[in-house]
Formats: C-alpha cells, sequence, structure tokens
C-alpha cells in the first residue's frame, strides 16, 4: 500500500529556499518518415504520466505547518494525494535550431532558459506549485526536453531515474514492462531522535526569503561549457596523487578520484581568473557530501530523498595558488570527505534536529564555489524512441557566481562542468593557456 505522507528528512530541509532542480535534453528531431512529430508529442505525454505513477509523490503538494512554538517555527510534509497539478506543455518555437545552443563559445541564457517550466520557483512554493512539470520543445531541427522538479522531493537520483523510466516506457511505445521501485520511505533519518521533535521544526520566513530570491540570472554572469576528457582526467589526477605524496610522504593518504582532481583544477584554475581576489582573501568550495553509503545500515540504492550535507573547503587565495599546487587542494578536498564518518553523520542528523540553523539564502560573495549535480547519473541513455540526446543542460534555477554544474560527458570517460561565473572571470579563463589546454569545447 503506497504511503500517503512523508515528512521531509534534515537533507531535504536544506533545500528549502532553493530553487527547483532544472535540467534538460537537447535531441535532434525525429524523421517525419516514422510517424507524424504530434505522434512523438502524444506519446511523450502518456509516457510522462505512467512514469509519474510509479514516482507519485512528485504528484503531490508539499504542505507547510505553522508551529505553536516561540520561534513561530515551521514544519513540511510531502501530501501524496495527487493533487499538485503537475503538468506536460509542449511549444514550439519556429526560429531556433540545434546550432543556435551549440555554435555559441557561451551558453546563449536567454534561449536555454526558455526551455523549462517553473523557472526561479523555490521549493517551499511547492505548497501552491506543481512539484513536477515539463516543456517538450520543438525547434527548427530538434527537440528539447526540459524537466523541473521540487528538489525537497526529489534528488539528483530520483531527478535523472524518473527521465530514465520516462524514456524506457516511450521507448516501449507507452507499455511498462520492467519498472523500477524508488523507495520513498524517510523514516531511517528519524531513527533515535525523540518523538517530541517530530516532525522535524525549523525557524524559517517564507516571505524573507521570497525577497531575497534574484528575479533573473544577473547580466554579469554567464555560462560555458568545459569538457576534461578521459585522457586529460587521468593525467590530472595522476598529478595530483604524485603531488600528495610529497605533501605527506610518511602517511598513508586515501587516492585522489577523478572527480576531487578536476574540481581542484577548476578551484585553482578560477581562483587564478578571479582578478579583484586579494592574497589574503578566503576562498571557499563547497563539496556536497553524500550519505547514503554513510548512514547505518546505508540507505537503499533506490531510496528517492535527498540524503546530502555539505562540506566547505576553506583557505586563502594566496595559499591555494601558491607552490601548493593541484595536490595540495585537491587533498584538502579528500580529507573533508573522509573525514565524513558514519558517526559523525549521524551526530550531525541528531544535532540538527535539537537545534536547528535558519534556513535562508546566503549572498553572494564572489569567493566560493559549489558543485552540483554528478557524473554518475544516467544522462545519455536517455532515447525516447529516436536516439540518444546530443548535449544536456539546466535551467535558471540556482545560479550564481562560482556554480559549477557537473555532468557526465557524451564521450565515454569524458566529464562536463557547467560553469557560471562573472563575466571578466569566464573571459579571463578563455585566455588563460594553462587552463584551456585542459579543455575541449
Amino acid at each position: 500500500m503506497e504511503a500517503t505522507r512523508f515528512e521531509l528528512t534534515q537533507s531535504d530541509l536544506l533545500l528549502i529556499p532553493h530553487h527547483y532542480i532544472q535540467k534538460g535534453l537537447l535531441f535532434p528531431k525525429p524523421s517525419h518518415q516514422s510517424q507524424p512529430f504530434i505522434q512523438w508529442i502524444q506519446l511523450l505525454e502518456t509516457a510522462f504520466f505512467k512514469a509519474l505513477d510509479i514516482f507519485y509523490p512528485l504528484a503531490g503538494r508539499l504542505v507547510m505547518t505553522q508551529n505553536d512554538d516561540i520561534q513561530l517555527t515551521k514544519s513540511f510534509f510531502i501530501d501524496c494525494n495527487g493533487a499538485g497539478g503537475a503538468f506536460f506543455d509542449h511549444v514550439t518555437f519556429h526560429d531556433v535550431t540545434i546550432a543556435d545552443i551549440l555554435d555559441p563559445l557561451y551558453i546563449p541564457n536567454d534561449v536555454v532558459y526558455s526551455f523549462f517550466p517553473l523557472n526561479l520557483v523555490c521549493n517551499f512554493q511547492g505548497v501552491s506549485k506543481p512539484l513536477l512539470a515539463t516543456q517538450v520543445t520543438e525547434l527548427v531541427d530538434g527537440v528539447f526536453i526540459g524537466l523541473s522538479a521540487n528538489h525537497c522531493v526529489a534528488d539528483g537520483t530520483m531527478f535523472w531515474l524518473f527521465f530514465n523510466t520516462w524514456s524506457q516506457i516511450c521507448r516501449q511505445n507507452g507499455v511498462v514492462l520492467d519498472p523500477p521501485h524508488p523507495v520513498f520511505d524517510r523514516d531511517q533519518f528519524f531513527e533515535g531522535i525523540n518523538p517530541y521533535l517530530l516532525p522535524l521544526r525549523i525557524p524559517f520566513d517564507p516571505d524573507q526569503n521570497t525577497n531575497n530570491t534574484p528575479s533573473s540570472t544577473p547580466i554579469s554572469l554567464k555560462q560555458r561549457m568545459f569538457r576534461f576528457s578521459k585522457e586529460i582526467i587521468a593525467k590530472l589526477k595522476a598529478k595530483a596523487n604524485t603531488e600528495i605524496v610529497h605533501l605527506s610522504p610518511t602517511k598513508p593518504i586515501n587516492n585522489i578520484s577523478s572527480l576531487q582532481a578536476v574540481m581542484a583544477h577548476l578551484w585553482v584554475s578560477i581562483t587564478r581568473n578571479r582578478s579583484y581576489l586579494k592574497s589574503e582573501d578566503k576562498v571557499k568550495y563547497i563539496v556536497i557530501v553524500g550519505l547514503r553509503q554513510r548512514m547505518e545500515p546505508p540507505l537503499s540504492e533506490a531510496y528517492c530523498g535527498n540524503a546530502v550535507m555539505f562540506g566547505n573547503v576553506e583557505t586563502t587565495t594566496g595559499k591555494l595558488l601558491g607552490k601548493n599546487g593541484l595536490g595540495w587542494a585537491a587533498l584538502e578536498m579528500n580529507k573533508m570527505v573522509v573525514s565524513h564518518t558514519s558517526k559523525k553523520v549521524q551526530e550531525y542528523l541528531k544535532n540538527w534536529v535539537e537545534s536547528p540553523n535558519e534556513i535562508k539564502i546566503k549572498k553572494e560573495l564572489g569567493c566560493e564555489l559549489l558543485t552540483g549535480s554528478s557524473p554518475r547519473f544516467n544522462v545519455y541513455e536517455n532515447d525516447f524512441g529516436w536516439g540518444r540526446p546530443v548535449t544536456v543542460r539546466s535551467g535558471p534555477g540556482n545560479k550564481y557566481d562560482g556554480k559549477l554544474t557537473v555532468f557526465p560527458g557524451s564521450e565515454q570517460g569524458s566529464i562536463d562542468f557547467e560553469v557560471c561565473l562573472r563575466a571578466q572571470t569566464l573571459e579571463s579563463m578563455s585566455v588563460d593557456k594553462q587552463f584551456m589546454e585542459t579543455v575541449t569545447i
């Protein structure tokens, strides 16, 4: 029997003031020789709602309750009543081609952002907005499928699993043959917590956070896609692991991962090109630490809810760009991630409940980086029946100076980063030979 209500967890509530997840895929247009395009649209819509039946919390509504306490705290839960109004939309752009999206040096934000529904909607607004929506945009020679989902209800794993399921049903001509079995139950997050502290209560002012939400991505920001090939990633990883041996020759150190090496390379490169930073200025890389395997017992691989906490790696511009180099930056990230043991995670979850911090959007400082998404998500196997996508893009939600969105590359073993930075920083990176030698465009 399907549950009708899910309380939001500590990880879910961290995302309350932020925007929906927005990711989309660009495809060549299916041949009219197979069937009229309108029939593809009808099949896409049918398959969308069949996938929604499997991921039924996304068809529900977020509910916010006011608690009767001194702090006037709020609690949130998902009401799986099917009344959320998830919608499918089809629009046509008669003057936009695939080349208009792929050819420009910088991502044409005004074009790409128009491919997404629910732009700049905050997660807490799911009390009155759909938790899921899609827009299928027909181009001159292509199709863009944009999906927006409430991030308090769906994490990246659930988001892409929905995409994968939707494309599979469409590929099977609308028939559900081998559906996934997602796990939505969140009770494990509340084990060992005083029942009097449940549901979770947070100091949160919706009006304050709505006012702090930017109405659009600032004009001074630009975006660009950078691809790191399998060969370049291997070189960066080898370089980082060689350097850390010299940093700590007597102590056994966990190997630097491919992703940590690339992130460290980006941290150094971006900081080098942020010309406004002084040597003594503090710089920070916010790393999202997954909790799935750090819970006791580990969460099911099929768990579809947020399971993350944020870890910070901090230093100064001078130290990051000094003689320490790539290996030191990667090692600092590695040590921070490794420090998040199962014991530390359990303490964090317990302490969060007992002393929740006020959740609000932080001001942009221009000295931080944060990487969202994952190169492990199944992006390029989303074939709706007429072939694989040619690229992936994200919407305007949660974009600021320093937001890096990582995807698997279309070439095996490669990684793509969608980089959002101040225009002057990106322009400087474009003529930074040391950086540009490591990427393909």
